[in-house]
């Protein structure tokens, strides 16, 4: 939903093309006022009904007790960074009742947590990768929480399952065309349990194409920042991940020419995760700096993407990673990394564990201003596939590039 362009009213020419609507929300003035999650949701649920348009968000802070789930062809604007959307203080609670795959409710121990309304995530500790699914509660009696829909999944007390009043603050489910731009998002982390990014985060998207953010930040979600599973086109203009407890963007599995332009992911465990088979993306002026353990990090499949002109600083082990997958058919193939600053990250600027072929370096210019930072800029293991190194610049490191590689 980019800037439409409506020509001229005269008498004599048919007007073909839509003016599309426009309404406001805020604390106390707007076409809408409220300052939770309800009243937004329903803003966004009366443009969607007359085709599509804009919301915007006066200036004041929001209380989410549940995620927002913008429809397509509609534009949520806040008014800069004074528009904070914050998730209310949450909690976990055990079932006290078992809940098998085919049933609308859930009995739990503390219904205090919990409202009509609000976000919850049904999680089962059985599994070796714990399986979570988010609901909306419908009603509550007594200690009985209703759901929104059928659980698909059993939830049995003698395998830890849990009720946590956990969700996303914005959440896209097979939704496209959706632009979200100048507001914060607030993820209230202390107050919060931590979610797995694989199932909700600041913003999660699944099986959703051409979503654009524009100054939005994300800051303090107990759990990933931006998020996003199966989408195409997903663009990041001047946008900022900040302090989030697991990865600040997360382009995840299957993704198709994700966008990052002048944005800024620090203060997480990772700045730039690729996942799994993204392909064809671009990190462009972006600045990963002081997360805890990785800038960037390539693997399984993820092939032709482009770091270009970034600055990678001060993270806690590696500037950019290229990971060691499990199979020789799943490596990051053919990933350039162009034009960046790559300074005093802990160990090593940029380390290829793997098989990785046709990666491309050059123009980089590698940092280290003092002896425990950085002291190797490259580091090629002893399984790294073919690299191109050109035109890089090396300033206080020890060691400009170990190479292990055994030559036959």
């Amino acid at each position: 939903m980019g800037t439409q362009i409506h020509p001229p009213f005269t008498t004599m020419r048919p007007v073909r093309a839509p003016r599309r609507i426009s309404v406001t929300v805020g604390p106390r003035r707007g076409d809408f006022r409220g300052r939770d999650d309800k009243i937004i949701q329903a803003a966004m649920d009366y443009v969607a009904r007359l085709g599509g348009g804009e919301v915007r968000l006066y200036a004041g802070t929001y209380t989410l007790s549940n995620a927002l789930f913008p429809p397509a062809n509609v534009a949520l604007r806040g008014s800069g960074e004074k528009t904070i959307l914050r998730q209310a203080p949450g909690g976990t609670t055990e079932l006290i009742r078992e809940t098998d795959w085919f049933e609308y409710c859930v009995q739990v121990k503390d219904p205090s947590l919990f409202s009509v309304g609000c976000g919850i995530a049904l999680s089962s500790g059985k599994a070796e990768w714990p399986q979570t699914k988010l609901f909306t509660v419908t009603a509550i009696d007594g200690n009985v929480l209703y759901l929104d829909r059928r659980t698909d999944k059993n939830y049995w007390m003698c395998e830890q399952a849990c009720v946590q009043t956990a969700h996303s603050l914005i959440h896209g489910w097979d939704t496209d065309d959706v632009v979200v731009e100048d507001l914060v998002l607030d993820g209230n982390r202390d107050e919060n349990p931590l979610m797995n990014g694989n199932y909700a985060a600041g913003v999660f998207l699944q099986y959703c194409d051409r979503w654009s953010f524009r100054n939005v930040v994300c800051r303090r979600y107990n759990g990933d920042g931006f998020s996003f599973q199966v989408c195409d086109d997903i663009t990041f203009d001047g946008c900022r991940s900040v302090d989030n407890a697991g990865l600040g963007f997360h382009p995840g599995s299957g993704s198709q020419r994700p966008r990052f332009r002048d944005c800024v992911s620090t203060g997480n465990t990772q700045g730039l995760f690729w996942c799994w088979g993204v392909c064809d993306g671009l990190a462009e002026r972006c600045t990963l700096s002081h997360n805890s353990s990785y800038g960037s990090n390539f693997g399984h499949r993820d092939t032709d993407n482009v770091i270009r002109d970034c600055e990678i600083v001060g993270n806690g082990d590696v500037g950019i990673l290229f990971r060691r997958e499990t199979n020789e058919d799943r490596t990051p193939d053919r990933n350039r990394i162009e034009h960046c600053l790559i300074k005093d990250n802990a160990r090593v600027g940029i380390e290829m564990q793997w098989v990785t072929e046709e990666t491309v370096i050059a123009g980089c210019r590698f940092e280290s201003t003092r002896p425990s930072l950085q002291p190797t800029a490259i580091h090629l293991g002893e399984e790294a596939g073919s690299v191109e190194l050109r035109d890089n610049e090396f300033k206080g490191c020890r060691v400009a590039v170990s190479d292990a590689r055994v030559v036959s």
